[in-house]
């Protein structure tokens, strides 16, 4: 099973952390992940609210890029439908090239009201916008010449003049509804999600999982080593009351900021089980229930809500060591 981090970058004027201790942070989390030996360090984009600091994680991805040698560097999600996807495969090439070939791209067409408001784009169209951009976006990365006639996108004969390292570029395709699961997957691609947005318990996780296979069958896809990302707010502790004490009032806060978002407390979310909070014991069970599911790949969230720097790193040390390998064995036995 591999295991990631995700930062949102979330942000909160007037307090303690300014911004650039924020960017600090955040480079500091990404040089711990690699020397823990997590798969992948994934940055959010958001727009034009304290909600995340994030407006061009190609810019933010290429700034770390030097500050790791080995630890992929992805987007949990890049915003496709407010971008002109010329300029994002150009971004993206140069930050694929400027890490070695360790980009990894998480896609998605956004869904705060906020952004496409900040935008001027009517959100009706987001899922249209998305897939044109997509469409383009692929090619462009693939090295091609390409010629296009869309409703969003005019191009004749552009080709991009910084080819990415890697062919192809692995992308990824966010989705916050379980029913969008199944298309991801028909359509060939993998998949991000982030079930405490999406489902209502633990166990519907199981069923994320599974649409998302049934519609990579229907592709005749066989390899599903990697194929669905599963983002979980994870804090691991000595015990469960230990994690409680340490974590609760950094995610109370962290959903207090989610516009739009189903509100829950800690302990709504203990309730629900859409999270990895707990001792080594807990989340390790809770890691193997995934595995037997079908998840191999498991994102992180580990910095949220102003939680202090020594926690996060205590927490990510206490996962990559103690969790991991609990369940490596397991599944190995």
């Amino acid at each position: 099973m591999r295991i990631s981090i995700f930062t949102v970058l979330d942000h909160h004027p007037g307090r303690a952390r300014s911004m650039a201790e924020l960017y600090a942070q955040v480079t500091a989390q990404a040089r711990l992940a690699e020397a823990l030996g997590y798969h992948a360090f994934y940055v959010a984009e958001h727009h034009f609210h304290e909600y995340g600091a994030c407006p061009n994680p190609a810019v933010l991805l290429a700034s770390l890029a030097p500050q790791t040698t080995r630890i992929r560097l992805g987007t949990a999600i890049a915003a496709l439908a407010f971008r002109n996807p010329v300029e994002v495969a150009e971004s993206y090439a140069l930050v694929d090239v400027l890490s070695g070939g360790r980009l990894e791209l998480g896609l998605g067409s956004g869904y705060l009201a906020h952004e496409f408001a900040g935008f001027n784009i009517d959100p009706a169209e987001k899922r249209e916008r998305f897939d044109e951009n997509l469409y383009v976006l692929t090619r462009l990365l693939a090295g091609e010449k390409v010629s296009f006639q869309g409703r969003w996108n005019r191009l004749s004969n552009v080709q991009i003049n910084v080819a990415p390292v890697q062919h192809p570029v692995p992308i990824a395709v966010a989705t916050l509804r379980p029913e969008g699961a199944y298309d991801i997957g028909a359509k060939g691609h993998n998949m991000l999600c982030v079930p405490y947005a999406s489902v209502g318990r633990f166990e519907e996780i199981q069923g994320l999982i599974a649409q998302h296979h049934k519609g990579l069958r229907k592709k005749e896809r066989k390899d599903f080593v990697g194929a669905t990302g599963v983002t979980l707010h994870t804090y691991v502790a000595a015990t469960d009351a230990e994690a409680r004490a340490e974590a609760a009032e950094a995610f109370d806060l962290y959903v207090a900021t989610r516009l739009y978002a189903r509100r829950q407390t800690y302990d709504d979310v203990i309730a629900s089980g859409l999270a990895l909070f707990g001792s080594v014991e807990t989340v390790a069970e809770k890691m193997l229930q995934l595995a037997d599911w079908g998840v191999d790949h498991v994102i992180a969230l580990a910095d949220f809500g102003l939680l202090p720097f020594d926690r996060v790193e205590r927490s990510m040390r206490l996962f990559a060591e103690e969790v991991l390998p609990r369940v490596q064995q397991r599944l190995t036995a």
